[in-house]
């Protein structure tokens, strides 16, 4: 396996630790408790927190996917019901909470703190999701410096990855469409994203007439090819914030890290597929 191909490995690792938030009930419960009550309004409250109350408009390009009316029915009310430091508080909180039921007995996440303490990106430039979290204090509890690390790590690929699907020409409705088309995503996932039937037939339109899909909707060769690039583009954007692991050290922290995500995905915490488009981390298939 080569470095990109292993550092790709690593985020699918990272991925499954930090997608708990998503799904474990303990940060719903307490983001419910500060009156954030659907699971709508508490993702796009908590995955924004970090940035301040900021309006929809702001949330709906950083995380690209979203049609902007969905995100408008919890953004800006959210702010009204909780103060965004209140959120982050509890979203850090529910996923450490969540990290240490489900992790193994016996398994010790201080060698894989001390090695993502070296794995810090040396520039936020052009990455604001990652750039907020990355400035939100460092919390006590190992557990959630772990989660709060791995948070860090998986928005600044995310932030990269949109970047490179702008730099593609492909908006929010056209990367859920050609996704779903690959077969990477759960059936619901226009609903999911908020898109019209409308908005996700025009979206396939567009990449019909690029190339990416046939007649019938599914992705052409030239279409993969283009999901490649995408995906390279993705790996050679995130690779920075790796820069400080050798080879080897690289291989520990994916090692120190998978008996963790292989108790997120063994008991279900986090379902594959997903919303997200992460496949499971290919070791722990």
């Amino acid at each position: 396996m080569d470095r990109a191909a292993r550092e790709r490995e690593l985020w699918r690792v990272i991925e499954a630790v930090h997608a708990v938030v998503y799904f474990a009930p303990d940060p719903a419960d307490r983001l419910t408790a500060l009156g954030l009550r659907g699971f709508w309004r508490r993702y796009f409250a908590a995955r924004a927190a970090a940035l301040g109350p900021v309006p929809a408009a702001v949330v709906t390009a950083l995380f690209h996917g979203f049609a902007p009316r969905m995100v408008e029915r919890a953004v800006p009310a959210v702010w009204e019901i909780a103060r965004p430091g209140a959120v982050t508080e509890a979203r850090t909180a529910g996923a450490a909470a969540a990290l240490a039921r489900l992790r193994p007995d016996g398994w010790d996440p201080g060698p894989a703190l001390a090695l993502l303490a070296a794995a810090r990106p040396p520039s936020f430039g052009g990455r604001a999701l990652a750039a907020a979290h990355a400035a939100v204090p460092e919390p006590a509890d190992d557990l959630a410096r772990l989660w709060h690390a791995a948070t860090v790590l998986r928005e600044y690929r995310g932030d990269g990855h949109v970047a490179a699907l702008v730099a593609a020409g492909v908006d929010g409705a056209g990367a859920n469409v050609l996704l779903a088309a690959l077969g990477s995503l759960v059936d619901q996932q226009r609903e999911f994203r908020g898109w019209t039937t409308g908005e996700w037939t025009a979206a396939g339109a567009a990449l019909r007439l690029r190339g990416w899909l046939d007649a019938d909707g599914a992705v052409t060769p030239r279409g993969r090819e283009a999901r490649v690039v995408i995906e390279h583009c993705t790996d050679d954007a995130a690779a920075p914030a790796f820069a400080g692991l050798d080879d080897a050290a690289l291989v520990h922290l994916l090692d120190a890290l998978a008996p963790l995500a292989a108790a997120v995905v063994d008991t279900g915490a986090v379902p594959y597929p997903n919303a997200m488009g992460v496949a499971a981390p290919a070791a722990l298939r």
